[in-house]
């Protein structure tokens, strides 16, 4: 059974996000070094992306530019994300990248060569298309979806790579419905928490947050682990350690997320 979802515009319109697929046969095939992904460290759901990148081995496959973590904008995301270099000469930040295909200070430089006329966020990941010099995806969910197999066809046969699924078909139905809660009460749930306007939607926020830790925790406990669902490395581990590996050093000191 394919992993690839259902078809739906790539691009309806300078509101909407890219939601491109790379499969055989299709407009983005599977090629080596015809993608490029641009990703921030700082970012959870980014990290999402390069953690598939690199447990498929596609880091020769997919090359990759890496913006800074600051600034990042106004409340509504103007500028965006910067890349080293946008402020001068000195402006370096370790980990990051300059734009490897095409010098951009801004990230939204890159999303307007795709649509001049785009209003939604400069958000990373973004995977785009060299050949076509456009961007195919920037939803982090739909790339952790297909990624892992979007790439078989290039990938050595009888390789371990190769041979890794995040989302294996006897799973599916549990990480369909896992993927829902976490993604509303863990993964954005801290975001809700951390950007609060005010005491009382903390209040309301922080303790979903840790209800859903505790639920993952009965789940991997029930399963006998060593991930999510057994035995099983799935996407539901790329969700969850990309949040949790933020938690402490994140969330809890800068987001205040803590009951405490």
């Amino acid at each position: 059974m394919s992993t690839v979802p259902a078809a739906k515009p790539i691009h309806a319109g300078p509101e909407d996000s890219w939601h491109g697929v790379v499969a055989p046969g299709s407009r983005f095939a599977p090629e080596a070094g015809r993608y490029h992904l641009y990703i921030g460290l700082f970012c959870p759901f980014a990290h999402r992306a390069n953690l598939v990148r690199h447990l498929k081995g596609l880091q020769d496959i997919i090359s990759i530019s890496i913006v800074k973590p600051y600034p990042k904008g106004d409340d509504k995301g103007w500028p965006g994300w910067q890349f080293p270099g946008a402020q001068g000469p000195d402006d370096v930040y370790e980990g990051a990248t300059r734009d490897k295909l095409f010098g951009s200070k801004h990230l939204h430089e890159v999303y307007f060569k795709a649509d001049s006329e785009y209003k939604g966020r400069y958000s990373v990941p973004l995977l785009w298309d060299t050949k076509e010099n456009t961007a195919v995806n920037n939803e982090s969910h739909e790339l952790l979806r297909w990624l892992p197999t979007a790439f078989n066809d290039v990938l050595a046969n009888g390789s371990p790579e190769k041979e890794m699924t995040l989302y294996p078909e006897h799973l599916r139905a549990d990480i369909d419905e896992i993927s829902v809660w976490m993604q509303r009460d863990l993964n954005t749930g801290v975001y809700k928490a951390g950007f609060a306007p005010d005491q009382e939607t903390y209040d309301k926020n922080v303790p979903v947050v840790f209800a859903a830790l505790n639920h993952l925790e009965q789940i991997i406990y029930g399963n006998s682990g060593p991930y999510i669902l057994g035995k099983d490395l799935t996407e539901l581990d790329i969700r969850a350690y990309a949040t949790i590996v933020r938690f402490d050093a994140v969330y809890v000191q800068h987001f205040k997320c803590n009951c405490k």
